[in-house]
């Protein structure tokens, strides 16, 4: 009896090894190939939360206007950070002519995000690079999208990414990390690797927080 308890301990291990590589290695893939956007506004009013939007507005039509022929997470963050103190310069231009006097910062870095769904992709939660603005006090509610591959514009309520940032991502990941983000395949299987990563990534942000 006693080695029975060993194999099937044996088996537990292996299988939450197994699953831990694996969804580590999906996330570590799809950080690798986008570039994402978090804005945190002031505080929950309605007013911090136009502005929110604004700046956002703003800061997405500047990195187009950068990045419009561009095929490569690497250039976007090369050609973002070139151009970083524009950016904070864009954002405090807009809060000062919208009548507030916040301050921002603006930084890249890694940082970690929650599962979110744009149009017909889903992207597990992780740490993925992005670029991060804070407004004022930061206290408000995140806005979060993706620069890279372009999804910022994507109207989520009609559920469609435009193809060319489809192609971009495709052509980035392989067959199997694409059908786990992309809802064209929506089996038990799939629904269930999506799962097994999302929890491994949460439980990963959570440890790395405390």
């Amino acid at each position: 009896m006693k080695k029975y308890f060993i194999l099937l301990f044996v088996l537990i291990l292996f299988l939450i090894l197994s699953a831990f590589s694996y969804a580590y290695a999906i996330n570590e893939n799809l950080s690798d190939n986008v570039f994402r956007l978090h804005v945190i506004s002031n505080s929950d009013s309605k007013e911090d939360q136009d502005l929110k939007y604004k700046v956002r507005d703003s800061l997405i039509e500047y990195m187009e206007s950068l990045t419009s022929n561009i095929n490569t997470k690497e250039e976007v963050i090369k050609i973002a950070n070139a151009h970083l103190e524009d950016f904070t310069n864009i954002a405090k231009r807009v809060i000062k002519d919208n009548g507030f006097n916040y301050d921002v910062k603006v930084e890249i870095g890694n940082f970690s995000f929650p599962t979110k769904q744009y149009g017909d992709i889903s992207l597990p939660s992780g740490f993925y690079d992005a670029l991060k603005v804070q407004i004022g006090e930061a206290k408000g509610q995140n806005w979060w999208c993706v620069m890279f591959p372009p999804l910022c514009f994507v109207d989520v309520t009609s559920g469609i990414v435009p193809e060319e940032s489809k192609e971009t991502l495709e052509n980035n990941l392989n067959e199997e990390e694409y059908t786990l983000i992309s809802n064209d395949d929506s089996s038990n299987i799939v629904n269930f690797k999506f799962k097994i990563v999302e929890f491994f990534e949460n439980l990963g942000i959570k440890l790395a927080n405390n």
